[in-house]
């Protein structure tokens, strides 16, 4: 069990957790802290937390885990908030959907990893964000990746993996760099073509007329585009170099795709289709 946890950006991942281990009762006492007080408010009044304060050093005082819910361009900041006031056996980890970054930041800041860090990412979410929409559920068999590294207490990795699992994830470990190159073609390249072609499709002529029409398939396709763009923003910029890896795969085989059509093979968009929908068929199920 956690005594006191604090949850640096109380929002829908900060917030969902703390309800899934208050629900589990795992956790005693949850503090919030962020740079905005109204949102925390709503987190007291909703009982997400217990209590809140504005100063992120003066919050982590006494902490056995803190977690960082914020966008991984406020990461290093956070960490220099921070650094001051955690104890020696203070456990630090994150929800951030890159790894590699986090690491950085730690290093830069820290001056070595600390072996309390251990990064994380909870593979899930909604397109909602807020505290608003935090609910218990949210982690209830879905997969938490730890990427530990060679310097991470294993007590340390051992209470963030029983965090996850209080809260019904199902946690898997990885390396940093494999994580960050999984996760650019499964969450990262998604999301880009998401916003890039709502994006485009809002910038035509007719664009009224055009979403006038949209059927299911786009809405499906496009849900993604309503999430946090200061969020995306950060992955795409943070984690650069696996995104720009897979846009770059992904834009060959558009081209494939598109001279097939210009040539009028249909044996070959029809090869292209039917291996994705075998595809996409044998992974939900």
């Amino acid at each position: 069990m956690i005594n006191r946890l604090v949850i640096i950006g109380v929002g829908l991942i900060g917030g969902s957790l703390a309800l899934a281990l208050r629900k589990a009762g795992f956790v005693g006492e949850i503090i919030g802290s962020s740079r905005r007080e109204p949102h925390l408010q709503k987190a007291v009044e909703l009982g997400v937390i217990d209590r809140y304060d504005l100063d992120m050093a003066s919050a982590v005082e006494g902490a056995d885990v803190v977690f960082l819910s914020v966008p991984l361009g406020a990461m290093r900041g956070v960490f220099e908030a921070i650094r001051p006031a955690l104890g020696a056996e203070t456990i630090i980890t994150d929800g951030g959907s890159a790894k590699g970054c986090v690491v950085r930041d730690a290093e830069a800041v820290f001056g070595s990893v600390p072996k309390g860090l251990v990064p994380g990412h909870p593979i899930a979410g909604t397109e909602q964000s807020g505290v608003g929409a935090a609910f218990a559920e949210l982690y209830q068999d879905r997969r938490v990746i730890l990427t530990p590294l060679e310097t991470t207490a294993p007590e340390a990795l051992n209470t963030v993996r029983a965090m996850w699992q209080a809260a019904g994830a199902l946690v898997e470990e990885m390396a940093v760099s494999h994580h960050d190159e999984v996760l650019a073609a499964t969450s990262h390249l998604p999301h880009m073509l998401a916003f890039g072609l709502v994006d485009s499709l809002a910038r035509m002529k007719d664009n009224d007329e055009i979403f006038r029409y949209a059927a299911g398939g786009f809405r499906d396709f496009t849900r993604i585009a309503s999430s946090d763009p200061v969020m995306w923003r950060d992955i795409c910029l943070y984690n650069r170099d696996a995104v720009l890896k897979m846009t770059e795969s992904y834009h060959r085989d558009l081209d494939e795709m598109m001279q097939a059509i210009e040539r009028g093979d249909g044996d070959a968009l029809l090869e292209i289709f039917s291996r994705a929908k075998a595809a996409r068929d044998r992974f939900c199920g």
